[in-house]
């Protein structure tokens, strides 16, 4: 792992999840690149002095987050950039290829119904890039257990599973696989990939309606630091994301959350 980009906003919780990147990159020795968005105005009617302002408010965020965390030994890159996020986010990891975004669960929303919020969401949903959500709040711990669940066994592409490659490299971290079969499954779905098999320290079959009963039936019996779920064009993840926000009833965890994305 050597790219760990995190965008940041206005929230309370940028300083929280920043400090964890860094602590995080520290120990896997990644660069820590962040970024923040805004949006200018078409510089007609006088306007270019707004957009000037609106620069300078993104930068005084910037400094403002980056002053309230311990950069340690962490080489730590912050930008402006200009456009939506997950364009920035998109055009960003054309010039410098990122391993993992480090994300806040909600940024500005009040909702507390919700457990994702809209940028995060976003992010998640139109983007193929790693994602580990991290909990307000949470201090970086190595993680020493990972619950890895999953419906569908196949993994076509060896680079969707080196964020738990680099887990178990760095943190010697098990990876507990929770194969989940629902109504949907076929028998594709049953095999597993013989990378996924490399990766597992034990492996559990389980069958629930959906995959997130299936997280709420195992989670305490294996007590995991973090737990990883898989987003596809066809499965449970496409449809709880076929809006921005995730509202915690349909899917939530207290801890850190690392979603992989199969193409």
């Amino acid at each position: 792992m050597k790219n760990i980009l995190v965008p940041v906003g206005s929230s309370e919780s940028a300083v929280n999840t920043l400090q964890y990147a860094i602590d995080l990159a520290e120990t896997v020795g990644a660069y820590v690149y962040v970024l923040s968005v805004f949006q200018e105005f078409s510089k007609v009617g006088g306007l270019t002095k707004v957009n000037t302002i609106i620069k300078e408010d993104t930068e005084n965020l910037l400094d403002e987050v980056l002053s309230k965390v311990d950069q340690k030994n962490v080489t730590v890159i912050a930008h402006p950039v200009k456009g939506g996020v997950v364009e920035m986010v998109e055009r960003f990891n054309k010039h410098v290829e990122i391993d993992l975004m480090v994300l806040s669960p909600r940024s500005n929303s009040i909702n507390e119904e919700l457990y994702l919020g809209n940028t995060s969401g976003k992010l998640i949903k139109d983007t193929n890039i790693p994602a580990l959500v991290v909990p307000g709040g949470t201090n970086f711990s190595p993680p020493t257990k990972l619950l890895m669940t999953f419906k569908n066994g196949s993994f076509p592409k060896k680079k969707t599973l080196e964020p738990v490659r680099n887990l178990k490299k760095s943190f010697d971290t098990k990876v507990q696989m929770l194969h989940v079969e629902t109504p949907e499954t076929d028998d594709e779905m049953r095999k597993v990939s013989g990378k996924l098999k490399k990766l597992a320290d034990s492996y559990t079959q389980s069958t629930n309606v959906t995959t997130f009963q299936a997280v709420l039936e195992h989670f305490q019996s294996h007590n995991p630091d973090m737990l990883c779920v898989v987003r596809r064009k066809r499965g449970f993840f496409k449809k709880l994301w076929e809006k921005n926000t995730v509202l915690k009833k349909e899917f939530y965890t207290t801890k850190p959350l690392l979603v992989l994305s199969v193409q």
